[in-house]
C-alpha cells in the first residue's frame, strides 16, 4: 500500500530556502519523495544548498531559481519556468521570513515595511501566482510558516509579530476562497528552534533559561521537529485539512 505521506512524482517549491529552517524543510519533502525548488536571494548560496541537495537526492530532483518573492513579475517568470521545466507545482512552502530587532518606538517606516513585505506580502505573492495555476486543476497544497508569535508577543519584535499574526489570516482568506476548488492552506508555526541563525540566542544564559522555563516541554526545537508537520500538510494525508495553523512549540502557546 502507498502510504498517504508519500510525495513522490510531486514538486515542492520552499522559498527562503537555501539556509536554516527552509533548507531543512526542504530536505525533509525530499526523503519523502518531492522534487524540489529551492529559492533564495544570494544565488552562490542557493547554488550550494542546491548542490548539497542534489547530491543526496539527484540532480534531476533538486532545482533552484533565485528571484524576489515581493516582485510580482520575477515571481511569475520563474513560476513559469519551474513548471516548463519540471511539470506543475504542487506544494508551496512560502518560508522566507526577516526578523528586525528595535522597540516600536524606534522602528523606521523602512523597516516596518522591509518586514512585513518579506514576511507577510511575499507569502501573497508567491502564494497567489502559485494558486492561479493550481486552481484551474483544482488540487494543490500551500503551507505558511507562522510563529509562536503568531499567536504571542515580545518586545523589540512588533512589525515581525504583527506580520505573522497577519500571516494566519492570509492563511485563512487563501482558504475562504480556494478550499472550494480543492485546494489546501495551512501554517506551521513553529516555536523557538536551535538554528545556526538563533545560535546566538541559545548561548545567552538569560535568554535560555526563559525558553526552557517557559516551553513545557523544557528544550528548544529542532529543525527535524517542523519537518513532520509538513510533510504532513504536503501529503494526501491532509486532504481534510484547510486554514489551521498547526503550533510546534513545545507546548509554548498552550500555557500561561
Amino acid at each position: 500500500m502507498t502510504s498517504a505521506f508519500d510525495l513522490t512524482g510531486r514538486v515542492a517549491l520552499v522559498t527562503g530556502s537555501s539556509r536554516g529552517i527552509g533548507l531543512a524543510l526542504a530536505a525533509g519533502l525530499a526523503e519523502a519523495g518531492a522534487t524540489l525548488v529551492l529559492n533564495g536571494m544570494d544565488e552562490h548560496r542557493l547554488k550550494a544548498s542546491r548542490d548539497a541537495l542534489a547530491a543526496r537526492f539527484g540532480e534531476d530532483r533538486v532545482a533552484a531559481r533565485a528571484f524576489d518573492i515581493v516582485d510580482e513579475d520575477a515571481v511569475a517568470q520563474a513560476l513559469t519556468s519551474i513548471e516548463a521545466d519540471l511539470g506543475a507545482i504542487d506544494v508551496l512552502v512560502n518560508n522566507a521570513g526577516v526578523q528586525h530587532r528595535e522597540p516600536l518606538v524606534d522602528v523606521s517606516l523602512q523597516d516596518w515595511r522591509r518586514v512585513l513585505d518579506t514576511n507577510l506580502t511575499g507569502a501573497f505573492v508567491v502564494g497567489r501566482q502559485t494558486a492561479l495555476r493550481m486552481l484551474p486543476r483544482h488540487a494543490g497544497k500551500i503551507i505558511n510558516i507562522c510563529s509562536v508569535q503568531t499567536d504571542l508577543a515580545r518586545p523589540t519584535i512588533g512589525p515581525y509579530t504583527a506580520a505573522k499574526g497577519a500571516l494566519r489570516n492570509l492563511t485563512r482568506a487563501m482558504t475562504a476562497e480556494w478550499a472550494g476548488e480543492g485546494l489546501q492552506i495551512n501554517g506551521v508555526a513553529p516555536g523557538y528552534i536551535h538554528t545556526e541563525m538563533t545560535q546566538n540566542l541559545v548561548d545567552d544564559e538569560a535568554f535560555n533559561s526563559w525558553i526552557l522555563g517557559r516551553t513545557p516541554a523544557r528544550r528548544w526545537g529542532t529543525v527535524a521537529d517542523v519537518v513532520g508537520p509538513v510533510v504532513w500538510l504536503a501529503s494526501s494525508a491532509s486532504d481534510y485539512v484547510n486554514g489551521q495553523v498547526v503550533f510546534v512549540d513545545g507546548g509554548m502557546t498552550a500555557v500561561v
